[in-house]
């Protein structure tokens, strides 16, 4: 626990399963002085207020971040500019404001030009989640061990990063810096595409015939079941996601289906050696995720 909290007053905005487990973890590891939480839902703020673990629940996005000297936008990415032209005029002067998009390039495009000169602006990335949302999905452990990628824009004051550093690797999390565009092309790969290729899957079975449908639900081995699982995310957070990041996750989706292809052709031709070291390829990068510690 740090000597003196990071932020005197951390607001919240957005409270399903990232903003939760920030508040949770925030007030565990004593990052924050005083936690305020907004959300745009009624039963949302009904519920924080009924689990405590916030010090206040503003019932204005402006009254939330009026006193606060850090906010964090935790809101899908479609709505996170929305969300900024609502809170700009009330920022505090020096206040950070950061958000947990898992797209950059379109979100520091669209704050822009909401955010004020007396705001620093720190878009960060938290590697983490679950398939679960909602404010009683997040848990204070969520961060622990992974990665948060930090998208600063080019002259973003020094000191605003390094507290939103020491804020996430308080919150448990690995920290690292990457330029946006390049961030976009490595979520696209490691979490969009897969996410995109899991929904389709669902989307295949149950375009099956009744019988072979009944099937595949009664019969599921791991394979499909891990696929359900990654498919039962938030479809409002998945839609922006895939829209905001469109260009990466349309290249990465090229790359993959000539790789598919190519494994079909092996299939098909019986190419036992193709096949083969496809295999362990992907072994390979399992391997490496468990010795990393990300498996």
């Amino acid at each position: 626990m740090p000597e003196v909290p990071i932020f005197e007053r951390l607001c919240v905005i957005g409270f399903g399963l990232i903003g939760g487990s920030i508040a949770r973890r925030a007030r565990e590891a004593g990052l924050a002085r005083a936690l305020v939480a907004y959300d745009a839902s009624d039963a949302v703020r009904t519920r924080v207020r009924e689990l405590g673990i916030v010090d206040e629940v503003a019932e204005t996005a402006q009254a939330a971040v009026a006193a606060a000297d850090c906010v964090i936008v935790c809101v899908p990415v479609g709505a996170i500019a929305g969300v900024a032209a609502e809170i700009a005029p009330s920022l505090a002067p020096g206040a950070i404001l950061s958000d947990v998009g898992s797209t950059k390039l379109g979100v520091i495009g669209a704050l822009a030009a909401h955010i004020p000169p007396h705001v620093a602006f720190v878009p960060a990335h938290p590697m983490a989640g679950t398939e679960f949302s909602g404010p009683d999905s997040g848990f204070s452990a969520l961060f622990e061990g992974r990665w948060v990628l930090l998208t600063p824009p080019a002259g973003t004051d020094e000191a605003a990063i390094g507290r939103i550093e020491a804020f996430w690797r308080g919150c448990g999390a690995n920290v690292e810096r990457m330029e946006a565009a390049h961030h976009d092309r490595m979520a696209a790969m490691v979490s969009h595409l897969p996410h995109l290729i899991a929904f389709t899957i669902c989307n295949t079975a149950e375009g099956l015939e009744d019988e072979s449908r009944r099937e595949v639900l009664q019969f599921a081995a791991s394979g499909f079941r891990d696929f359900t699982r990654i498919a039962a995310s938030d479809p409002v957070m998945w839609r922006d996601i895939f829209l905001a990041n469109r260009e990466a996750l349309l290249e990465m989706l090229a790359r993959f289906t000539e790789d598919a292809q190519a494994m079909a052709r092996a299939i098909r031709f019986g190419d036992a050696a193709y096949i083969e070291r496809s295999v362990e390829r992907g072994r390979a990068i399992r391997q490496s995720l468990i010795e990393q510690k990300q498996a």
